[in-house]
């Protein structure tokens, strides 16, 4: 194993240069030594990959090394892409992120909630209101201190949902949502009110990152690099962990309860815990995707976590596949690309960018792929391929 990896390593340097060098003129040899190691670690998990007999024999080290594959992929792209597309990678990243946490919610234990965007805002407003009273506190520290949030209103809200199913469990979520901003305006000497809050201190690269690129490049890009990184890793991070805790023994009792409640009770499973737990998990990752919102727009206003957001990250799980974790990058995908397509429709098109078509283009497109997906792939475009896959191997 360990001579497959190192040749997998060589080889892995050798053609990352040579792409480097080939197709995007890398400007300074310490960059391209940089993309070459990540190129090699990429390359040396797929060797370690194709170790691993089955993914039965080894889960966990396939689960890692396919999330760490993926993870290079996207940093080596994010190095290379203009300032526009990473910030869109980073919206992206962050986007999957919510995404998994509803997934695992519905897709798992089968509840529906319509107040992940509001989840969001909690984690987006607990960074802003942290960053504006403990400017030098470390990001790692203030993203922490977002998930708590997020998790702590989902063990609050999710204690009611122990008692409440389908529609009743939705209209709570839902009111959830559509109260939020007012509860955002009654603390309003803490949140801004309708303005929201600005950050004090923009989230700047780190200098060993800043000394990989030429003096010349400027600084907006470099920092877009940074925070497209910083979303990707985060989202592989929490790939990883939902990958681990689909696979596990609660994973298994989770869908048990979504499957049969009553079976579940039977072998020892406590619905009111679990489905409380659930909620905690959807409500943390959906407040660590907004706390990397803020850090990527440097800002945050009550308006963008309204209804309308819950309702479009509820329509893109159903499009990328609900219980997947295919389906919650797929999403996050759409989502990053939704405004390019939009302002790629309005120029080819001859639309008003300022007119009532371009500016419902957003809900139009969301809403034609979600009716596409319900009629022609029920299981969501990730089980459409998977489908396709089966299908080819045979």
């Amino acid at each position: 194993m360990r001579q497959r990896v190192l040749v997998s390593s060589v080889v892995g340097v050798a053609l990352v240069i040579a792409a480097l060098d080939a197709t995007f003129g890398v400007p300074t040899t310490r960059l391209r030594v940089a993309l070459a190691l990540l190129g090699a670690l990429g390359v040396a998990a797929l060797g370690g990959l194709s170790v691993a007999r089955t993914r039965r024999d080894h889960p966990l080290v396939t689960r890692v090394l396919v999330t760490v594959v993926v993870v290079v992929i996207a940093l080596v792209a994010t190095a290379r892409l203009s300032s526009n597309v990473d910030t869109d990678v980073a919206i992206g990243a962050a986007m999957t992120i919510v995404l998994l946490g509803l997934s695992f919610l519905t897709g798992s234990s089968g509840q529906i909630s319509l107040g992940n965007g509001a989840f969001m805002g909690v984690g987006a407003f607990t960074v802003a209101i942290w960053a504006n009273h403990h400017a030098t506190s470390p990001l790692i520290l203030v993203l922490v201190l977002a998930v708590a949030a997020g998790a702590a209103v989902g063990f609050l809200l999710g204690l009611p949902a122990t008692r409440l199913r389908g529609p009743y469990l939705a209209g709570m979520t839902l009111a959830f949502a559509v109260a939020f901003g007012a509860v955002l305006n009654v603390f309003g000497s803490w949140t801004g009110g309708d303005s929201g809050l600005q950050l004090p201190n923009a989230e700047n690269a780190p200098r060993w990152l800043v000394h990989l690129y030429p003096a010349s490049t400027a600084s907006l890009s470099v920092n877009s690099v940074w925070l497209a990184a910083l979303s990707v890793v985060s989202a592989g991070v929490a790939l990883l962990l939902m990958a681990n805790l689909f696979a596990s023994r609660f994973g298994r009792a989770m869908r048990l309860v979504r499957d049969n409640d009553v079976a579940a009770e039977l072998v020892g499973i406590s619905l009111p815990r679990a489905r409380v737990v659930a909620f905690v998990v959807s409500a943390a990752y959906a407040a660590l995707g907004g706390a990397l919102w803020t850090v990527v727009n440097n800002a945050v206003t009550p308006s963008t976590y309204g209804l309308a957001l819950s309702i479009t990250i509820l329509s893109l799980v159903v499009i990328g596949g609900i219980g997947t974790i295919p389906g919650a990058i797929i999403g996050g995908l759409i989502y990053a690309f939704a405004n390019s397509l939009i302002g790629w429709i309005t120029t080819h098109t001859g639309l008003n960018p300022q007119g009532n078509v371009a500016s419902q283009l957003n809900g139009i497109i969301f809403g034609v792929l979600l009716v596409a997906t319900i009629v022609f792939a029920p299981m969501g475009i990730s089980g459409a391929l998977r489908r396709l896959w089966a299908h080819r191997s045979r």
